[in-house]
């Protein structure tokens, strides 16, 4: 019985996925014709054009593909496209993982209404785990569809619009299936870096890293308090102690919180509502996925003089490796102080 609702529920799963990336697609207009519209409001019609100019950059300048993805608009009802719903078992820091075809396996499951990701949520947490359920933006769907500029992107300035065609396109180009920390931070990387090259080729001035050293420093105090519960986890002792552990654990975490907050950032108040708000192994979850291995990534980039196609073909060849030997290989490159001469290590 239980493994027929199980595949029950991955039938329906599916075929809310399908129902919600058709709507996408059916819903979607060319840019083009939504700049020339009247009805277009200016902001909007601002935002589209800058887009198109990245897009087009995206091709010429970063060898990102080159197809119809970013090209044409839709305009939600909504304020994310899909609501992540994460999950960790209560004492334990490793995620409940969700395999697909093409995909492979992550550590979410992302639903494109958010009663269904609640109702995901709470059947979840019914079960004895810890829950997180976060809005997503904009997507990938790894070429198999030609992804659209989301409504739910418009809010964001243009460097985070411009940054998150790069980073969407870069999936597309390089996908490892079931390695979710490789591909964001790769796809990190050439977001960073398209967008350092993407604002020197239009006479802007270099980033300010205070946003960029802020979210560093705070990316780092999850990490730690996330090695800290996995120690604990790990210790053997009898479940009474490992709820309170816990509990101090987040404590904790809060108190060196304010003192890294108070000391650096006396004046920026910015994380306390994620600090003060309920903290669970699950809601530590999206922590690191994104930068874990990018500084391997500048490293590659460097040692291709900073041509994009030779880059790529090095990153392919850490993607070809079986998942053991690349993860070793990539912290090998992490851990030296002195580049290698040619790929992967062995």
């Amino acid at each position: 019985m239980g493994l027929m609702l199980s595949a029950c529920s991955t039938v329906d799963y599916y075929a809310h996925v399908a129902k919600g990336q058709g709507e996408l697609v059916t819903s979607r207009r060319d840019v083009s014709a939504v700049l020339r519209d009247p009805a277009t409001d200016e902001a909007t019609r601002k935002r589209l054009a800058l887009s198109q100019e990245a897009r087009r950059y995206a091709t010429d300048h970063l060898d990102l593909p080159d197809n119809r993805s970013y090209t044409s608009y839709v305009k939600l009802d909504r304020p994310y496209v899909v609501w992540n719903v994460f999950a960790t078992p209560r004492y334990s820091v490793s995620p409940i993982q969700h395999c697909f075809p093409f995909a492979g396996c992550v550590a979410y499951r992302g639903y494109f209404a958010k009663d269904k990701a609640n109702a995901e949520a709470a059947r979840l947490e019914a079960e004895g785990n810890d829950i997180y359920v976060g809005g997503v933006p904009a997507y990938s769907t790894l070429g198999w569809f030609s992804d659209s500029i989301l409504s739910s992107m418009m809010r964001w300035d243009d460097d985070e619009l411009a940054g998150t065609i790069f980073h969407e396109l870069a999936h597309q180009l390089i996908y490892v299936k079931d390695d979710s920390a490789f591909n964001e931070s790769f796809a990190s990387f050439v977001e960073e870096e398209g967008l350092r090259e993407w604002r020197q080729s239009r006479g802007l001035a270099p980033q300010d890293d205070h946003e960029k050293t802020m979210d560093d420093g705070f990316t780092w105090l999850v990490m730690d308090l996330r090695d800290r519960l996995k120690k604990l986890y790990a210790s053997g002792v009898d479940e009474q102690a490992m709820a309170a552990g816990k509990k101090q654990a987040i404590d904790d975490f809060r108190v060196r919180y304010v003192q890294w907050r108070d000391l650096d950032w006396p004046n920026d108040h910015r994380y306390d509502a994620w600090v003060n708000a309920p903290i669970n192994n699950a809601r530590l979850l999206p922590f690191g996925i994104y930068d874990r291995w990018t500084p391997v990534f500048l490293a590659l980039f460097r040692h291709a003089e900073g041509q994009w196609p030779a880059f790529y073909a090095s990153v392919r060849q850490f993607a070809q490796l079986p998942y053991a030997q690349r993860q070793k290989s990539l912290q090998q490159w992490l851990d030296s102080t002195s580049r290698p001469t040619v790929g992967p290590a062995p």
